[in-house]
């Protein structure tokens, strides 16, 4: 059964309220923006922008709450964490239906979506070693040098719009484990899902103050980049904002990691098993509509075995289910909105004019059971697309694959290392030979040996390279310890010892 939004608790009139200080307030700022159903076109919500002062009131209870929250023993400060992960998967089938809602990607996606999300909350509960920073006896005559990780302070989150149910949770767990207090700023796009986290947030036992919630748009983001309390500052975004997340932060004397875009390559080598390549790119590709970094929405195939690839990526693609999320058998729901459904369709027009052969074009498919306006845009296949064509060089954010041609994997390697990103990549090969080649030589944050996307789990960092991340501390695994606190060396002397 759907729920109706407005029985939720974060949401008042239509309006998801922030979180401040343990109880939820509605903002006197902007009315903001429609949050729309993506798989009928139908408002359901209205995303206020909360304004500068209210920003501001967040950040200070955030860091009023810092000093008793920092001297809570680490014991107790994850404790609130094992209620909070027990709520998530509790109430997981409610929480995907919230998300496939406001964004449209699929009842699977999103339960596979919540579940990474809630292996960061596992890992974060681990904190408790993962801050030891060592101990050195006699380090030099009579002294004894320990080294300690001390929390900094309030730090932020700016999240995105196509993972609003995981990326909260890459930060949020870590940072209030190792003794900081918290400020979240979800997409206005979707509000929904964070404002339920913050609703089982507020279940789990955390004192006022330690996690908040604001909504807003770019001058939301602005005042909290800017704000002299807040220590540091977590994006995941697009490129040209993660640059001014990155350069804004770090002006203000803030640490700052802000993932920002990718254009993500499958490498498809001859020897590959290529019906389960072609299975996998497709997937990859047109998972969650092609809407995330980590799609390898171009493929980079050997000669000798391209012609039969593209066959096989037309079947698997052709038999795609694309339809409103919440229904079963879908496989592929519509786009965010209808104006980035026409930036896709004009990408794919660039990539005709561009001299690249359209096989399959997902503006004539067809949705006999289409609900309403829905954003939905089938999946679209080009063939013989060159590296200097746009489609290839940048990213499109949807379902579009292109499929390059290659003489060999030296070519191969070299299309894939002129990208200006560098998130991630996959090669599909069944010789150890051109693994170990492609792990030394591809330069790509995250790499895959017959994976269709290569995403870390938690207890490894997930980080792209190039102008596909900016900044020095990954999010996951020991970068997170590193970002969230900073480490002091305690050296003592005993004269009478």
């Amino acid at each position: 059964m759907t729920r109706d939004i407005d029985a939720l608790t974060q949401v008042e009139d239509g309006r998801p309220r922030n979180y401040v200080g343990g109880d939820w307030r509605a903002t006197d700022g902007d009315p903001g923006q429609d949050v729309v159903d993506p798989a009928t076109g139908a408002t359901i919500a209205r995303t206020p922008f909360a304004t500068e002062s209210e920003v501001d009131e967040a950040v200070e209870t955030a860091r009023a709450a810092f000093d008793d929250w920092r001297s809570t023993p680490v014991e107790q400060r994850i404790q609130p964490l094992f209620e909070f992960k027990a709520l998530l998967e509790d109430h997981q089938d409610s929480l995907a239906e919230t998300l496939v809602r406001e964004h449209g990607k699929t009842r699977k996606e999103a339960a596979g979506e919540l579940r990474r999300g809630i292996e960061n909350v596992e890992r974060a509960i681990g904190i408790p070693s993962a801050m030891q920073a060592g101990h050195l006896q006699n380090a030099a005559p009579g002294i004894d040098e320990t080294a300690v990780r001390k929390p900094l302070g309030v730090f932020a989150a700016i999240t995105p719009f196509n993972f609003p149910g995981m990326i909260p949770l890459w930060f949020l767990p870590y940072a209030v484990a190792t003794g900081n207090t918290f400020v979240l700023k979800p997409s206005e796009r979707t509000p929904l899902t964070a404002g339920r986290l913050f609703d089982l947030l507020d279940q789990s036992g955390f004192p006022d103050g330690v996690v908040n919630l604001v909504n807003g748009g770019p001058d939301t983001v602005n005042a909290i980049l800017a704000h002299d309390g807040v220590e540091g500052v977590s994006f995941v975004g697009s490129t040209p904002v993660a640059k001014h997340v990155y350069e804004t932060a770090a002006t203000h004397g803030k640490r700052v990691q802000a993932q920002g875009g990718a254009k993500n390559h499958v490498v498809v080598a001859e020897s590959a098993d290529l019906e389960f390549a072609a299975e996998q790119t497709v997937g990859s590709a047109f998972a969650n509509s092609g809407q995330r970094c980590l799609a390898n929405p171009t493929a980079v195939v050997a000669d000798a075995v391209y012609d039969e690839f593209v066959d096989l990526v037309l079947e698997e693609t052709e038999s795609l289910e694309v339809g409103p999320g919440l229904e079963d058998g879908t496989e592929m729901g519509p786009l965010i909105t209808t104006e980035h459904r026409a930036t896709v369709e004009d990408y794919i027009e660039t990539g005709i004019d561009e001299g690249a052969d359209l096989l399959l074009d997902g503006r004539e498919w067809t949705f006999p059971d289409q609900p309403g306006d829905g954003h939905y845009l089938g999946p679209s296949v080009f063939a013989d697309v060159t590296p200097e064509m746009t489609i290839a060089r940048e990213e499109i954010f949807g379902p579009v694959l292109s499929l390059i041609r290659v003489d060999d994997l030296d070519e191969a390697y070299d299309v894939v290392n002129r990208s200006e990103f560098g998130n991630a990549a996959s090669l599909f090969t069944d010789r150890g030979a051109d693994a170990k080649r492609f792990r030394h030589e591809v330069e790509a944050g995250n790499l895959g040996v017959n994976i269709g996307t290569a995403a870390p789990m938690a207890f490894f960092h997930f980080g792209g390279w190039n102008d596909s991340f900016f900044g020095d501390l990954h999010a996951q695994d020991e970068d997170v310890i590193r970002f969230y606190t900073d480490e002091a060396v305690y050296i003592e002397r005993w004269p009478d010892a």
